[in-house]
């Protein structure tokens, strides 16, 4: 089989000059490609350097088709693309012709350019990864919801399982609810949740250090937990705030409760999960963050946002709380917890059990199952 990936992941070569990719997608794909005999990737390749956030893929039969990279984002970036737009379209095309297996990874440019391009291929087998948010009542750009029209239209897109992430109402019959996994059920420990009585309390952010993902909330809810008890915040991501979180940090003499430890590895992230009592995570977008079930898979609880399927994730607030942008909230829903010691363990077991459900194990035979529905 020729599996094809059609993806707006940013690709980098490792040392080796091995196609590699940010390693939770990859890591992901690798599953998929052990059952294929022949990859072919559509995405853009950068020249950055190969990085601890990055992995390479396993495939050993890979044939990468670089096309630029492109936005959408203002009048002028849109000049840009459709200079760029046809020869784009004829890789995708060209690569689809040849593929036995079409797979779309979305929501993206390149998702999007997939989303039309598949149109002429109704009798190839295709699967869509939608790793967004696919609830029709949030705000989102124009080329995600016309991603979105196309892949759950049935008369468009034929023979194409979309997986998207939680149940949503009025989803066509090609619409597969789906999940994704980070560690696998060889790596589950007994890891009880950890004692409040403890000093310091530990909060995580880990994510980037992005407007989307608000860290600076994180930051000052450190802060203002100080005037209560001892507890420190350790970071992990990087990116365009970084510069300014750091600017808070030292304004507001936080170098002793805020650590900024930029990107790191999973296993890095995977022990300071195991270490902290809450994951603070106030992001404005996500599909089916994998932060939120990777801290809950290590039984630290999460304080998050209701965007896309963590509701779902967090059972309504039985294994974790769903809190607005609103820092005061934050802080009392902790403080909270601090008073109430037994309902902080119980969401936190809650939760580690919940997540420890949606193993790579598990994801892995789902794929097979998919891949055999050809």
């Amino acid at each position: 089989m020729n599996f094809l990936i059609v993806s707006h992941v940013q690709h980098v070569l490792n040392n080796k000059g091995r196609v590699a990719g940010y390693a939770p997608y990859v890591k992901e794909m690798n599953l998929w490609l052990k059952y294929c005999d022949k990859v072919t990737i559509v995405a853009p390749l950068s020249n950055q350097p190969f990085s601890p956030i990055d992995l390479a893929y396993a495939h050993k039969n890979i044939d990468f088709v670089q096309v630029p990279s492109f936005q959408l984002t203002s009048k002028k970036e849109l000049l840009k693309a459709i200079m760029k737009l046809p020869y784009i379209f004829m890789m995708v095309f060209k690569s689809m012709f040849r593929a036995n297996h079409i797979h779309l990874r979305c929501p993206g440019n390149m998702g999007l350019i997939g989303a039309f391009v598949q149109i002429l291929f109704p009798s190839k087998f295709k699967t869509a990864k939608y790793a967004g948010n696919w609830d029709w009542n949030s705000n989102q750009p124009w080329s995600y919801r016309w991603q979105q029209k196309i892949l759950q239209n049935t008369f468009w897109t034929k023979n194409m399982q979309v997986l998207v992430y939680g149940n949503w109402p009025g989803a066509t019959k090609n619409i597969k609810p789906f999940f994704t996994a980070s560690y696998s059920q060889n790596e589950i420990e007994n890891t009880p949740p950890r004692n409040l009585s403890s000093s310091p309390i530990k909060l995580i952010f880990v994510g980037g250090l992005t407007e989307g993902k608000q860290p600076l909330i994180s930051v000052k809810v450190c802060e203002a937990l100080l005037k209560h008890f001892p507890v420190e915040l350790n970071v992990y991501g990087d990116g365009a705030l970084r510069l300014e979180v750091e600017n808070y940090i030292k304004v507001n003499n936080l170098e002793n409760n805020v650590f900024l430890h930029g990107n790191k590895g999973a296993d890095v992230v995977k022990k300071a999960y195991q270490q902290s009592h809450f994951l603070i995570f106030i992001s404005k977008s996500e599909g089916w963050p994998k932060v939120v079930a990777e801290s809950m898979f290590w039984g630290c609880l999460p304080i998050t946002t209701a965007v896309s399927c963590v509701p779902e994730m967090v059972g309504n607030g039985s294994r974790g709380s769903i809190v607005k942008d609103n820092l005061d909230e934050i802080v009392n829903v902790i403080l909270a917890y601090y008073n109430n010691e037994d309902d902080y363990v119980l969401k936190a077991q809650k939760a580690m059990d919940w997540s420890r459900e949606f193993t790579l194990e598990k994801f892995e035979s789902e794929i097979i199952v998919l891949l055999e529905n050809e």
